[in-house]
């Protein structure tokens, strides 16, 4: 618990020992709950709560600052990990009144159950005065879902993003203090939560530039201090560029695939092609997200199981599918015992990418030395586009 401005206060809880969320996003790092209290002469808010597990955390901070009436929690997301412990608080300050959107007052009513009467419904723009400190309500559907809102302190000029440039990094440190770390945290976050709405997320950051905001406090990881550093990172994330870059999740049963993706990676390399290889039997699905936020090409690697390809590599391409990254190219390749629909399978499962689709590689038991030349041939294939598409960044990997 920290006051980052006076009388603003940060209220949350740190989870350092969560590894998992949603019971499928890996959490190296842990994450927090961020909530803050804004005290005005007039009224007390609560920006946000935490996670159920957590709720105990969050009332005894509202304790240690001594407060003692709560006239507002603002909800800007229905998750439970914000929205959780609303019903706590109010049932421990029953004058309290929830402040959100039509959306997100359903959402609570659904899954937490909350009253009706409990709820201040606010429109976009609309401001809260607590005296002494205003509160401007900003709409920012899709970052992530599609209720989702941020909150401006005008005299503090602090945003208040909910999951909007969050990070799930638990840290004792309430600013940011080692940028590389929480880049890659933030840039974790963003390929997991975020990217599917990149498109979104552009006109959101267009519509919170024209506010005058010196802190973003997100409701993830760490509060920024410098602003431009998360804004910029998000802008290069969202942009159409891609980097000189082939992500490569494969799965070998019996060496074929594995004989293929050795072969196939060293001749990337020799290429200057950065190739980032993901043994999906192995891997950190967190990492092969990150990887996809900015590479130029797909390639997913199987063999061919029952007539169709390996389950791991079916989750690879559902995963690359459901995320919408900003590809250019993809392709498939991998071996098979007497037949199968591997590559049909895999092609229909990419269907909301915008991406050209190579010729693949699909070779008969363990490679021979036409299946390596073939293997050759795609690499060129995939040099030769990524130094005529204007979109690659030549030489930044």
């Amino acid at each position: 618990m920290i006051e980052i401005k006076k009388n603003v206060f940060e209220v949350g809880s740190k989870h350092f020992d969560r590894r998992l969320f949603d019971e499928l996003i890996p959490l190296p790092d842990g994450t927090t709950y961020n909530a803050y209290i804004i005290k005005g002469f007039d009224k007390t808010a609560l920006i946000d709560t935490v996670d159920p597990v957590k709720t105990d955390v969050l009332l005894e901070h509202l304790k240690e600052l001594k407060i003692s009436k709560i006239d507002y929690v603002i909800a800007h997301h229905g998750e439970q990990d914000h929205s959780g412990s609303i019903p706590a608080v109010l049932a421990k300050f029953p004058a309290a009144k929830v402040v959100t959107n039509e959306k997100c007052k359903v959402e609570l009513m659904d899954h937490l159950l909350v009253a009706e009467d409990r709820f201040i419904v606010v429109a976009d723009g609309e401001k809260l005065p607590l005296g002494g400190k205003t509160l401007e309500f900003i709409f920012t559907p899709w970052v992530h879902w599609p209720e989702t809102f941020c909150t401006y302190l005008a005299e503090d000029k602090i945003l208040f993003t909910c999951d909007f440039f969050g990070s799930h990094l638990a840290s004792s440190e309430a600013y940011v203090v080692d940028e590389c770390k929480v880049y890659e945290s933030a840039k974790r976050y963003f390929a997991e939560i975020m990217m599917p709405f990149r498109s979104l997320i552009v006109k959101n950051i267009e519509k919170i530039s024209k506010y005058d905001f010196t802190l973003i406090a997100p409701s993830h990881g760490p509060i920024y201090d410098k602003p431009k550093f998360i804004i910029d990172a998000y802008k290069d994330w969202t942009s159409d560029r891609v980097k000189n870059e082939v992500v490569f999740p494969y799965v070998s049963m019996h060496g074929s695939t594995k004989a293929m993706a050795d072969h196939f990676v060293e001749a990337l390399a020799k290429k200057g092609i950065t190739v980032k290889p993901f043994n999906l039997t192995e891997t950190d699905i967190g990492e092969l997200a990150i990887s996809l936020v900015d590479a130029a090409t797909i390639v997913i690697g199987s063999p061919t199981v029952l007539a169709g390809p390996h389950p791991a590599a079916v989750y690879a391409a559902y995963l690359a599918n459901a995320l919408r990254p900003k590809l250019r190219y993809a392709s498939i390749m991998g071996s098979f015992g007497w037949g199968g629909k591997t590559v049909e399978t895999i092609k229909g499962m990419l269907t909301n990418l915008k991406v050209e689709l190579l010729e693949p590689v699909l070779v008969k038991g363990h490679p021979k030395e036409a299946d390596l030349k073939a293997l050759d041939s795609l690499a060129q294939t995939v040099y030769n586009k990524h130094q005529a598409d204007s979109l690659v960044m030549k030489g930044e990997n």
